[in-house]
């Protein structure tokens, strides 16, 4: 399988940790898009996927699967290794719904922030931006982050006990918030303490 990537950026982190969380970095063959310079928005790349995101999954079939979530739940599917979407029908809803919320409250937040509210990727790929926007986004990324904290609080993953999709969507949130210059407030001890516990993963050195 093929995975339209371009490396460092937070949703082809998220794919590249699940993959190596489910020891199969090997089976994926991973082809770098040239976003600075738009190809993501040529004929070609929305061919495959027409909303211009990466990643983009290709199978061998020819499938092409864009949306984090869904990729990675194909990954989780596919691989053997504990699960990253829940064992359970409970479990599995809870991930959902977490991984959503992290999605929601803070990556997509931090991401609004980025693109509207900061010079983000440059004139030529940031336009019909709306700073007053994008700054509200941020308070909701921050409030997002306190929300986390207070769930790690509780339990050792934003799941659960165990560490899932929920983990990977809030770690590259944080690798976001941290390149876009969002620190972390000093008082959410919890989810530092988590942040350091999931940064030692393999996966996530790798």
């Amino acid at each position: 399988m093929k995975i339209y990537d371009v490396p460092n950026f937070p949703n082809p982190l998220r794919v590249r940790i699940a993959l190596a969380e489910k020891g199969a970095l090997s089976h994926a063959q991973f082809v770098d898009v040239d976003v600075m310079n738009g190809e993501h928005r040529t004929p070609d790349f929305l061919e495959k996927n027409p909303t211009g995101a990466i990643p983009v999954l290709e199978l061998d079939d020819g499938t092409y699967i864009s949306e984090c979530s869904a990729i990675i739940e194909y990954i989780d599917h596919t691989f053997d290794g504990p699960s990253l979407t829940g064992d359970d029908p409970k479990h599995r809803a809870i991930v959902t719904m977490q991984q959503r919320r992290m999605e929601s409250m803070v990556l997509d937040a931090v991401a609004a922030y980025f693109h509207h509210a900061t010079d983000g990727l440059g004139p030529a790929l940031e336009t019909n931006q709306n700073p007053a926007w994008g700054e509200q986004q941020k308070q909701l990324a921050l409030k997002g982050l306190d929300y986390a904290n207070q769930v790690l609080a509780q339990q050792a993953y934003i799941a659960g006990e165990q560490f899932s999709v929920a983990d990977i969507t809030l770690h590259a949130g944080l690798v976001f918030a941290a390149f876009a210059n969002i620190e972390i407030p000093q008082q959410l001890t919890h989810l530092k303490a988590w942040q350091d516990k999931v940064s030692q993963r393999p996966s996530f050195q790798s």
